[in-house]
C-alpha cells in the first residue's frame, strides 16, 4: 500500500480561497477515531473523490490552540455531565498562514455546531484579555459568562489534513500527532498514533467518505479534544464520562501496537 504522503500528492488540490465555499461554520459534525494504518487505507480508497486543501504547496497543516474556561471549569463540566447545549472558547494559531483567531463554538440541543471567530494579533494567543475587540466579541457570543474570569486551561497541537468532496457538500478534517499540555497541572499527553476524523456537513446528505469509513469498520466516536485532553492530564477533574472514552482509546492503541508487531511496519 502507498504511503499517505504519496497518496496526498496524487489527489487534486483545492486552495484556501476555494475552500471558503465549504467552511461549514453552521453544521452537523460526526467524529471518528482510527489508527494511522486505517487512515492510510482510507485515503487510498477516497483519493479520487475528494480534493485536498493545499496552502503554499503544503497539504498537511499545523495548528496550535489555547483553550479557556472558567475557574470552576464550567465548559468542561457541562460536557462531562452530558448537557446538550455547550460552548468552547479558544485562540487558535493557524501556523502555516501565521493567522490567529479567537473562536467560539456553540453546540445546540439538536446536535448542530456553530462557530464564530474574529482575527486577532499573535499577542492574544497568550493573553486573551489583551485586546478590547476580543472582549467585545466574547461578551457578545458568550453573554452568560464573565469575561474577566476566563483562565487559560490547556494547549493543544496537531497536524491536519483537510479534504472536501468534489460536490463541495462536505468537509473533512483529519487530525494526527494530537498533543496536550495542561496549563494548570503541567502534565502532557498524546493521542498518537490515533487520528481524530471529523466529518462536517450542512445536512445529512449521502457521504462517500462516511460509507468508506463504515466499510473499514470505523464507527462514530464522540470526542472533544479539549475535554479528553483535560481528563488525560488532570486526574482531579470529574471525568467518569471521559474515563470510558480514554479506556476505549487505550484499547485502540493496543490494537495498533499489535498490528505493528504482526506486520513489522510503523509507516503511515
Amino acid at each position: 500500500m502507498m504511503l499517505l504522503d504519496d497518496i496526498l500528492k496524487e489527489m487534486a488540490p483545492i486552495s484556501l480561497d476555494d475552500m471558503s465555499a465549504v467552511k461549514m461554520m453552521n453544521r452537523v459534525d460526526t467524529k471518528y477515531v482510527a489508527d494511522d494504518f486505517t487512515v492510510n487505507e482510507l485515503f487510498s480508497l477516497i483519493k479520487d473523490e475528494y480534493y485536498v486543501q493545499e496552502i503554499d504547496g503544503k497539504r498537511i497543516a499545523a495548528y496550535d490552540s489555547v483553550y479557556y474556561d472558567t475557574a470552576d471549569n464550567h465548559m468542561y463540566i457541562i460536557h462531562q455531565d452530558k448537557k446538550l447545549k455547550r460552548d468552547k472558547l479558544r485562540v487558535r494559531n493557524y501556523v502555516d498562514t501565521n493567522g490567529y483567531f479567537c473562536e467560539v463554538k456553540h453546540k445546540n440541543n439538536h446536535g448542530r455546531t456553530k462557530k464564530k471567530r474574529i482575527e486577532v494579533g499573535p499577542g492574544v494567543f497568550d493573553d486573551l484579555k489583551s485586546d478590547l475587540a476580543v472582549r467585545e466579541f466574547v461578551e457578545k457570543e458568550l453573554p452568560t459568562y464573565d469575561f474577566d474570569k476566563f483562565e487559560k486551561k490547556m494547549k493543544t497541537a496537531f497536524d491536519r489534513i483537510t479534504v472536501v468532496n468534489k460536490g463541495k457538500t462536505e468537509r473533512i478534517t483529519i487530525d494526527f500527532n494530537v498533543r496536550f499540555h495542561n496549563l494548570e497541572t503541567g502534565n502532557e499527553a498524546t493521542l498518537a498514533p490515533l487520528v481524530v476524523i471529523e466529518l462536517k456537513r450542512d445536512g445529512r446528505c449521502d457521504s462517500f467518505f462516511q460509507k468508506t469509513l463504515s466499510d473499514l469498520r470505523v464507527k462514530p466516536f464522540k470526542i472533544s479534544k479539549y475535554c479528553i485532553g483535560r481528563a488525560m492530564t488532570d486526574e482531579n477533574l470529574k471525568q467518569n464520562r471521559f474515563k470510558k472514552k480514554i479506556i476505549r482509546l487505550e484499547k485502540l492503541k493496543k490494537l495498533r501496537e499489535y498490528a505493528v508487531t504482526s506486520t513489522g511496519s510503523t509507516e503511515l
